[in-house]
């Protein structure tokens, strides 16, 4: 491979991972996808411009990185998305290329790279190495497609028997501890839950509830994490988490700009405030103008005594 830049992603079954196409985006459409049904994987990543198809089985990090370091020595700057298989891979493949990597990164290119720490408090822009090894964070630099075809082609990447991970069992990620920026289906509290007969640790317990019910995760606005009502990685917005849920209920919440700049393309977005005019009402796809903790509670009291009769 020749080139500046390019992106590498692990594909699985024809799926790509968290953040691929801001991965491509960034190395300007070109990438090499890797793992089971690549070229599938090509019809959902939009920004795509080149792709080389690699197929090389179950996701096998030591392996796939000593395969790939010859295909990506002439590369300089290799880029790969922050997905939980991207974080595995990158330093591998920072090691078989005898590179340094840039890890949590939200821009990268020839001259300069910003890489987020302390938890997204702080932003540190690095010179970038001529040759380095970058990972970026998902859901923050967002990606525009490239219009047109792009040129696919396949390449063969034999997996030498290096030392690797043996997996024994995938399992599924519990709701209630899984990274928010993976959540299919998200319940966010913001102060309103406050307001009324129950405190607000109260209010989010009740909230946890209807997500374990509705096999949901929970997050928050900045608000309700300062004020310790749940656990700081739980916020949702622009200096927390950047999510991307196909459904997004948020109960009390009013509508900062900095809790509306972390939900990034959501699917279905349903807000419960008392006030019609407030700007997540204003945005979501669905406002019920009510009283956000009472109609939580309520909500729990109907699940619980549907749960009830299922097990009479």
């Amino acid at each position: 491979m020749k080139g500046e830049v390019a992106a590498v992603l692990v594909v699985r079954d024809g799926v790509p991972p968290v953040g691929g196409d801001e991965a491509v985006a960034e190395a300007g459409g070109a990438a090499v996808l890797v793992g089971s049904g690549c070229r599938r994987a090509v019809a959902e990543l939009p920004p795509l411009r080149r792709a080389w198809c690699a197929e090389a089985g179950d996701f096998a990090p030591g392996a796939y990185a000593a395969a790939l370091a010859p295909l990506l020595a002439e590369v300089p700057r290799v880029v790969l998305p922050g997905s939980p298989d991207g974080r595995d891979l990158a330093p591998r493949l920072a090691a078989a290329l005898d590179r340094p990597l840039l890890a949590g990164a939200t821009r990268t290119d020839a001259a300069g790279t910003d890489l987020v720490r302390w938890d997204g408090r702080l932003t540190a822009v690095v010179r970038t190495p001529a040759r380095c090894v970058v990972s970026l964070v998902p859901g923050v630099r967002g990606a525009l497609p490239a219009g047109g075809i792009p040129e696919v082609s396949d390449v063969d990447v034999p997996l030498p028997p290096v030392p690797d991970a043996e997996v024994l069992e995938v399992l599924e990620p519990d709701p209630a501890t899984a990274e928010l920026g993976e959540a299919r289906r998200l319940l966010g509290a913001g102060a309103g839950l406050a307001r009324g007969d129950l405190t607000g640790p109260e209010s989010v317990a009740l909230l946890e509830e209807l997500a374990t019910a509705l096999g949901a995760s929970v997050g928050a606005t900045r608000v309700v994490t300062d004020a310790g009502w749940t656990a700081p990685g739980r916020q949702i917005g622009t200096t927390g988490a950047v999510v991307s849920p196909e459904l997004y209920l948020a109960f009390g919440v009013s509508g900062a700009a900095q809790h509306l700049g972390g939900l990034d393309a959501s699917g279905h977005v349903v807000s419960v405030n008392t006030d019609a005019s407030c700007p997540m009402t204003a945005m979501a796809d669905l406002g019920l103008v009510t009283d956000a903790q009472r109609l939580l509670a309520e909500l729990v009291r109907r699940l619980a005594r549907i749960e009830e009769e299922h097990h009479v």
